[in-house]
């Protein structure tokens, strides 16, 4: 059935569809709004886009870590055959993570990055391309030529260098791109020194700007209050392997 559709059809399909957890429909009727539109997007629009491939990626990761688990745990009983058949399905996994995560950041590159307004949407987008490139060098075995790991740090340092000259550090968007660059470094960089000065930074200027200022918080405080927990817990968790190798 052909049907016209507006934005605020492509909008509303989207929604529906995230509501039916169809995150592949929803990035389909966002890209022909970005297509239509210049790459522009409104706040409602980045923020289902975001959440679809975010949760695309997050079921993925998680079906390669429960056949990483059941590798370890059945290896001296598995037969050979069956270690290669999950070796196999791991295989089929990380080249679906490849293909989702060069798809947003082709995206990104491509039309989201160049076309958003300075401050906090290009944070917000640089943000997202650190992301999916540092998921990218997760998988050191289809990459292992290419140093993504690297370009993830460059989208992180040029999203960081821009949050800290056009947001307050209460912001969540400014928060939230803190607390995944502290993880790039711990994860990535196997540094969890690295990972605790950056997020502990970015913890302890929170806290102070919020506490001399309670009204630099606005209307995100609830936000900003769950990464801060995020981040505290990290930084429990990194401080303690800090100490174990100590």
């Amino acid at each position: 059935m052909n049907v016209t559709l507006s934005r605020l059809d492509r909008l509303y399909l989207a929604k529906v569809a995230d509501q039916a957890e169809r995150y592949q429909d929803v990035i389909n009727q966002l890209k022909d709004v970005i297509d239509a539109n210049d790459a522009q997007l409104t706040i409602d629009e980045r923020n289902l886009l975001s959440v679809a491939y975010k949760n695309l990626t997050a079921n993925l990761r998680s079906s390669w870590r429960t056949i990483d688990t059941l590798q370890k745990k059945e290896a001296l009983s598995s037969t050979r055959q069956e270690v290669k058949l999950m070796r196999v399905q791991k295989e089929l996994i990380e080249k679906d993570i490849d293909a989702l995560c060069r798809d947003v950041v082709g995206l990104l590159e491509r039309s989201l990055i160049p076309a958003a307004s300075d401050g906090e949407e290009k944070v917000f987008y640089s943000k997202m391309r650190g992301d999916y490139y540092r998921y990218l060098a997760e998988l050191t075995r289809l990459n292992a030529k290419e140093n993504l790991g690297a370009t993830s740090l460059e989208a992180y340092k040029f999203a960081y260098q821009h949050a800290l000259a056009t947001l307050p550090p209460t912001h969540p968007t400014r928060l939230g791109l803190a607390l995944n660059f502290a993880v790039f470094f711990h994860d990535i960089m196997h540094s969890p020194e690295r990972a605790c000065h950056l997020a502990k930074h970015a913890f302890d200027e929170a806290i102070a700007t919020a506490s001399q200022s309670p009204s630099a918080v606005g209307t995100n405080l609830e936000d900003s209050l769950m990464i801060l927990q995020l981040m505290r817990d990290d930084l429990i968790l990194w401080h303690g392997e800090i100490k174990k190798v100590d």
